[in-house]
């Protein structure tokens, strides 16, 4: 097992990479992060919200072995960060900037199926009235078209992070969330979209969670079978009349295209303060890889496996458990041609440190 920094800067706090997606082609790796400014008095997220957030892209050649991190090529509504109005409150100079870069419906048919094609999905907040929409890439993200718009269809908002799953050259299903009260969060629930033409259109297909008034139920992660059966696993709250929250991922299956779901377990029992969000792999020898951060004492990231499709999950792996505080996690995961594994993630070495990107290279 071997920890690696992908993204470290004095003073900067680097986040979240699983609301910006990873993607690999081989042994080339790039994960999506956002930047902003460290201060420790920032709340439950050690950034501070009155300077700007900025998209970020990290890129390795060999495997998570080594990183080189740029700028994300892509315009942003308003010129704003990527989920800018959850993070942070720098504002624009207003006027004609306050709606450029506005997202537009596809004209053209994406190919989903192109070798080396990636999507990204970002939105504005995480409440209602909240707008998301995403960009796509046709050469392994050194550029994205965009902003595409993905439509409310009739929801609150949507709060839009990256997971979807290619069915064909025209069709994509898109897992999302969408908050369902007025100005919180909580209630939020998860549900599939589907596109059948390319992206032009985009249309609601189910909730794969069910109510949740005193909680959510947020952020899918998704993983198809070689049955064609769907797995999304979900990051869960409830809060209990004192105040006190749990938190854990449950996961939820559909064998008939995301028409309907059915909830099959809860892989991981406790994520610790405030949740952690899970991310699906199917492995080479396939078994599934569920990873995510553990919340309390002590700090780190962790693992399960499952022989069995998902039926049932094997004893926690703990990746590490050394970092200084809950601000941690949003791990995603993808797999090398020899078998290792490259969990990618965001991380700090103290209590009230700044946040940076590393990555676990580790064998299952």
């Amino acid at each position: 097992m071997k920890h690696v920094i992908v993204y470290k800067e004095a003073g900067r706090y680097a986040g979240w990479p699983a609301n910006y997606g990873i993607w690999s082609w081989g042994d080339e790796i790039v994960v999506g992060f956002t930047l902003g400014y460290h201060n420790t008095d920032g709340g439950f997220h050690a950034r501070d919200k009155t300077k700007p957030m900025v998209a970020m892209q990290a890129r390795s050649p060999d495997g998570g072995e080594s990183w080189e991190t740029v700028v994300t090529p892509v315009r942003t509504p308003g010129n704003r960060g990527l989920s800018a109005g959850e993070h942070s409150s720098a504002k624009n100079g207003g006027g004609e900037e306050e709606h450029a870069n506005e997202p537009v419906p596809v004209q053209e048919a994406i190919d989903f199926a192109h070798p080396d094609f990636a999507m990204m999905c970002a939105r504005e907040d995480v409440v209602s009235g909240s707008g998301s929409w995403f960009y796509v890439s046709y050469d392994r993200c050194r550029s994205w078209q965009g902003p595409y718009s993905i439509p409310m269809m009739g929801l609150l908002g949507i709060a839009a992070r990256t997971d979807y799953l290619v069915s064909g050259p025209r069709e994509c299903m898109y897992f999302l969330t969408a908050p369902t009260m007025e100005g919180t969060e909580t209630g939020s629930r998860t549900f599939c979209a589907k596109t059948e033409d390319g992206g032009k259109t985009i249309q609601f297909v189910s909730w794969i969670s069910p109510e949740a008034n005193n909680g959510f139920s947020i952020m899918p992660a998704s993983v198809r079978l070689p049955d064609n059966r769907i797995l999304v696993a979900t990051r869960d709250r409830q809060v209990a009349p004192d105040d006190r929250a749990s938190n854990w991922i449950d996961l939820y299956e559909s064998s008939n295209e995301g028409k309907t779901w059915t909830y099959l377990n809860r892989p991981v029992a406790d994520t610790g303060r405030g949740g952690n969000p899970p991310t699906l792999t199917r492995l080479l020898d396939g078994r599934l890889c569920i990873t995510y951060a553990y919340r309390d004492a002590p700090y780190g990231i962790r693992a399960k496996l499952s022989s069995d499709n998902g039926a049932t999950w094997g004893e926690e792996i703990v990746l590490r458990s050394d970092a200084g505080s809950h601000d941690i996690g949003y791990a995603r995961t993808v797999q090398r041609k020899d078998g290792a594994l490259v969990t990618a993630y965001y991380y700090n070495d103290e209590l009230g440190g700044a946040c940076y990107i590393a990555a676990t290279l580790w064998k299952p």
